[in-house]
């Protein structure tokens, strides 16, 4: 039996399986076994086929932004539209077949758009090119999942479902949970909350099928055995994800005002270029960045020519970002802005910028 009959075989029996008490240590193992199966699904071939066209694009620009989406979504006609790239763009299927990098300029930042081939149902086992898409999308900062308004929600929990089967979670936190294997003195196991969906015994039976008998477990928050084994296979990647229905100009209003306030969703029309300017301001909160511009003594801050930091920046990394050797040569700095008690207001390389502030290094 090959791993993709297994984890067909496993995923009809947790569908079958009825969740109680007496069964939830039976789902665990299962879970984890699939997990396993899953794993050894997404490692590449170790057979040296033909090499194929290249895929990965080089990372460039402030932030890489991923476009997944099924067929026929407008993905390429979006491409198009926000940056200087021009994606083929059909009323058939499948026309895009490799990845179409474009940069988005928006507020100084070069932000990396990824036009990734159409996702098919099964990609995560391999059809169509998903397993490669998946692979470039786990690299980005952001995902945009590009939907048919038309098509109700099916495509989302669809695409939501290869992505998940594959280690990405979307618009999730990591687990709130300590685990370090060790050499010897069996499970230490404790929690700094009362759990209510993983026991000390439904932990170590997952341990034991990834073959781990000695490790430390420390839950800080009441996770599930899914949380668990996302922490024992250590690969997740945990990142947020913008849902964008596109062709509203083709549904009712009062769809397009349910697609609004779904969270985590902004509703476009590329056809009609409709929302556009809010979908790139909404992006730019999810990309988490944020414009810092310099000065020098007696002169007026440079306005046209802004440091693109993520938000959470000191003043230590715009050292670094401006030059190698700066934050060596380090005196003071003074910053105007909203990060500052009044302004300018003297500080230490520790000091958090925000937003459109701006900064004067003093060298010593």
């Amino acid at each position: 039996m090959g791993i993709l009959e297994k984890i067909a075989e496993i995923e009809r029996e947790i569908s079958r399986t009825q969740k109680n008490k007496a069964t939830e240590y039976h789902l665990g193992l299962l879970k984890a076994k699939l997990a396993k199966y899953r794993a050894q699904l997404l490692e590449p071939s170790k057979s040296a086929g033909a090499k194929g066209e290249g895929f990965d694009v080089m990372k460039s620009g402030d932030a890489r932004v991923a476009l997944i989406g099924f067929p026929s979504v407008g993905k390429s006609t979006f491409l198009s539209l926000m940056t200087s790239t021009a994606s083929e763009a059909a009323s058939y299927e499948f026309t895009t077949l490799t990845c179409i990098p474009g940069v988005i300029e928006y507020k100084g930042a070069n932000i990396q758009l990824l036009d990734l081939p159409g996702i098919i149902e099964g990609a995560a086992q391999g059809k169509g090119r998903g397993r490669q898409v998946i692979a470039v999308a786990r690299t980005a900062d952001v995902v945009i999942m590009m939907l048919d308004a038309t098509k109700g929600d099916v495509q989302r929990e669809l695409l939501e479902k290869e992505l998940e089967s594959v280690g990405i979670r979307l618009n999730r936190m990591k687990p709130n949970i300590y685990y370090k294997p060790k050499k010897g003195g069996g499970l230490s196991y404790n929690s700094t909350v009362p759990l209510t969906q993983c026991s000390e015994k439904l932990v170590q039976l997952i341990l034991h099928e990834y073959k781990i008998f000695n490790a430390e477990v420390l839950f800080r928050e009441d996770s599930t055995p899914d949380e668990f084994i996302d922490v024992i296979v250590g690969n997740r990647v945990y990142m947020p994800c913008l849902y964008v229905y596109n062709k509203v100009d083709q549904i009712s209003i009062e769809e397009v005002d349910r697609l609004a306030h779904v969270p985590n969703s902004v509703v476009i029309s590329c056809g009609m270029k409709l929302n556009l300017e809010y979908l790139l301001e909404t992006l730019w909160e999810y990309l988490a960045l944020i414009c810092i511009y310099t000065k020098k003594r007696g002169e007026r801050p440079d306005f046209g020519d802004a440091i693109i930091m993520r938000r959470g920046a000191s003043v230590e990394h715009v050292c670094h970002r401006i030059h190698r050797t700066l934050a060596s040569q380090f005196k003071y700095a003074l910053v105007w802005g909203t990060s500052t008690k009044y302004s300018p207001q003297r500080v230490g390389l520790t000091h958090i910028m925000e937003h459109e502030d701006v900064i004067q290094i003093v060298k010593k």
